[in-house]
């Protein structure tokens, strides 16, 4: 057989070959809903055999012998594993060891940081800090290790490592950075696992810190993750209780001392009713706005760290409830309008 014809006969066999392959795949996602797992096994097996039998084709059509070319990949597998068994016994040790120390370090730092108590939010932070940095010193090590059971002078490589961290540095400046910056929130406790904080717009719950990044999760569910040198101003909601503020607006007619009385009237038990959350009795701001056709004024109460959201809901129906058992009017916008004289 000429070589242009076998270069013709190879090229199509592979095209039917890949058609086979993209047309089962295209087939399946289109009707992954409806089709059973019967059919899916069948398909898969379709495919492989296809597979198999455009490369048993391609071997035949280029005249390889194959008994010789599988009698000389076996002898090489046999070779390989009867010189390599220490190797690979003392790599596989090695990784035994690696995975053993990490899970027992997960272990312990785990219940290290779940412990009950005042600090546990620092104790969960400076946990998963550790777990980073033990999970990143095990892997090189490890690496290096390996690598001299199989034979690797590893003096050249660990001389050499102050010249590629030069020059890795100079390229992975940022990455530096977010090391460094990672280093000064966990030690300057600026945030904790745990804690509400405000990024860029983004408001939401730490999940977890590590040494270059830090991932919030909003009320929605949408996690964001954060370059920890990306971190130049935030808010940190958790360190001081909450304030929830409630405006509402009556009537210009309705006296404000009296609504001002009715309503504290009602807050002692409010009060009792959320005890567990609020931290002192609503209090009565005053007046805080003369409006085109309303008096707005404003209720405040101090509540235990990110609880305010409930509570001002809460006063919302409270506040509308008193007002109206005792006729006060919560106007509604009006537009008066002069008809002229005919």
């Amino acid at each position: 057989m000429s070589l242009p014809l076998q270069i013709i006969l190879t090229v199509i066999i592979s095209a039917i070959v890949i058609a086979l392959i993209v047309f089962e795949r295209i087939y399946v996602k289109k009707h992954e809903e409806t089709i059973k797992k019967g059919m899916l096994f069948v398909f898969f097996l379709v495919s492989l055999i296809a597979f198999l039998a455009g490369a048993f084709g391609i071997v035949l059509i280029w005249n390889v012998n194959i008994t010789v070319l599988l009698t000389q990949i076996w002898g090489d597998i046999v070779i390989f594993f009867t010189t390599s068994v220490p190797a690979l016994i003392g790599t596989a040790v090695v990784v035994f060891v690696w995975i053993l120390i990490l899970q027992l370090s997960r272990i312990a730092l785990k219940r290290i940081g779940d412990k009950p108590g005042p600090m546990q939010k620092r104790r969960k932070t400076i946990s998963k800090v550790l777990l980073s940095i033990i999970n990143y010193a095990l892997a090189i090590i490890s690496f290096i290790i390996i690598l001299a059971i199989w034979g690797v002078n590893v003096l050249p490589a660990l001389a050499g490592l102050g010249i590629v961290g030069l020059v890795v540095g100079l390229g992975a400046q940022k990455f530096i950075q977010d090391l460094i910056a990672g280093f000064f929130i966990i030690f300057e406790h600026h945030y904790d696992v745990g804690d509400v904080i405000e990024v860029g717009g983004f408001k939401g719950t730490v999940v977890d810190i590590g040494l270059k990044t830090t991932r919030l999760r909003n009320w929605r569910g949408e996690i964001k993750i954060l370059n920890n040198g990306e971190v130049n101003t935030l808010v940190n909601h958790s360190k001081n209780p909450s304030v929830a503020v409630v405006l509402f607006a009556i009537s210009y007619k309705e006296d404000i001392d009296r609504t001002t009385e009715v309503l504290k009237a009602v807050f002692p038990s409010f009060r009792k009713q959320y005890a567990d959350v609020l931290i002192e009795d609503p209090e009565v701001s005053g007046v805080m706005n003369l409006g085109a056709s309303s008096v707005e004024m404003r209720v405040t109460v101090k509540t235990l760290n990110e609880q305010h959201y409930g509570i001002e809901r809460a006063l919302r129906k409270l506040i509308k409830e008193t007002l109206n058992a005792n006729n006060i009017e919560i106007p509604l916008p009006q537009i008066v309008v002069n008809k002229p004289r005919e």
